[in-house]
């Protein structure tokens, strides 16, 4: 393995999207990463049978890259003594269940840590392990839905929607992912290992820097804009002759460039437009007037003139032509790997580069249960051990007819 974090092995205790999220960051920047998933079924993403790949899961091939997979039945003593084995020879473990699961089946931090006191355990909940709603469930549209997010997102006067990205989950998988390097640096300074708590709420929370400020300003909650900006103009997105352009005019000298650009000079006289607090006064009326210019040329002619002058644009993309950008090719923002059942497919690549230690895509998403042995015989269960967990059912392994692609 390769990375900054090879060497760190994790025991990930979670599923569908926040969890498994912070996991695949972790794996692919080094670690070891045993993903245990549930009798029957596994990771719930397993189950989300479309789109998919020759019968594999595109949602979950997605988020479980580099991991290896151990089937567990914890309704079992013998699957949750395979977990408290694997916790007691692991750095991190990480699970999204709700508040008390893990403690009523005898796995929570508390038990683990005892056996383990260099151990980062890393929970992801709906609004955290503390205060009123501790013991409620969330979502990524209910977290969205909490925070705000919904109310500022769409169109003006529209209905409330929701940001077409997981926000709420990624982000949390991305905090988790940093509160356990975190804490690993804390334990490799210290020797301690501890709690890491954090939540969809307040990662969709996190969102709202620019609008909770605003808030904290005037006493007044901010509402959708559409593509544009909040506090500057003109930031948005604006209709082309074939298509659409984001442009960034987010200072004076961007703004006088882009009249310029667009053929209108007068604009920067304007009274009405003359500063950023005149524009953002007249944000109607100056999207009008700058979507009528913007029509009369094509989206790459206009991006052409505004890269010369160096004002940041961009076109709006569906996500085909994204991932089919050069500068996305160039950052190796989309890897190949080939999956045992679904063949040569594609995912999104690791969004960090580091010179000396690069981490990367090493293996495919796991087959259910496809490193169950492999993993209990690292753990130190013996061969007579590993049968007699295979019939009571405590663990499964790979399915006989996960059978490799053509």
């Amino acid at each position: 393995m390769s990375g900054p974090l090879a060497g760190l092995k994790v025991v990930e205790l979670a599923q569908i999207m926040a969890g498994p999220t912070c996991g695949m960051l972790l794996a692919d920047l080094g670690a070891d990463v045993v993903k245990v998933e549930k009798i029957p079924g596994g990771d719930d993403a397993r189950g989300y049978a479309e789109p998919s790949v020759k019968g594999e899961s595109a949602a979950f091939m997605a988020l479980n890259r580099n991991k290896r997979s151990i089937a567990v039945d914890l309704k079992t003593e013998g699957g949750r003594e395979v977990v408290r084995r694997l916790a007691a020879r692991a750095d991190v473990v990480t699970e999204n269940y709700r508040k008390g699961t893990m403690e009523r089946l005898g796995i929570g931090y508390e038990t683990l840590r005892a056996a383990n006191p260099r151990l980062i355990y890393c929970s992801i909940s709906g609004y955290g392990r503390t205060g009123p709603y501790a013991d409620k469930g969330g979502f990524d549209l209910i977290a969205q839905g909490f925070a705000g997010i919904m109310a500022i997102t769409g169109e003006p006067g529209g209905a409330p929607a929701k940001s077409g990205s997981s926000i709420a989950d990624i982000n949390a998988g991305i905090l988790a992912a940093l509160g356990v390097v975190s804490a690993y640096v804390h334990r490799l300074k210290t020797g301690e290992g501890q709690l890491v708590d954090t939540s969809l709420m307040e990662a969709a929370v996190q969102q709202t820097y620019w609008h909770a400020a605003m808030f904290f300003a005037t006493g007044v909650s901010p509402g959708p804009t559409g593509s544009a900006h909040i506090l500057t103009a003109p930031y948005q997105a604006f209709p082309t002759a074939d298509g659409w352009l984001n442009v960034g005019g987010a200072n004076q000298a961007n703004w006088e460039r882009i009249a310029r650009i667009l053929g209108a000079p007068e604009l920067i006289g304007d009274p009405r437009f003359r500063t950023n607090t005149d524009r953002m006064a007249n944000l109607g009326a100056l999207t009008r007037i700058l979507g009528d210019l913007f029509r009369r040329r094509r989206t790459a002619e206009w991006l052409a003139e505004f890269d010369a002058a160096g004002v940041p644009a961009g076109p709006v993309n569906t996500v085909g032509e994204m991932l089919a950008d050069p500068q996305v090719a160039a950052r190796q923002m989309v890897v190949e790997t080939e999956h045992p059942v679904a063949g040569r497919t594609k995912a999104l690549g690791l969004p960090i580069k580091f010179s000396a230690t690069p981490g990367g895509v090493r293996r495919p998403a796991p087959i259910y249960g496809e490193h169950t042995r492999e993993v209990l015989a690292e753990a130190g269960f013996g061969a007579a051990d590993i049968e007699r967990l295979l019939r009571e059912g405590a663990v499964a392994e790979r399915a006989a007819n996960a059978t490799p692609a053509c």
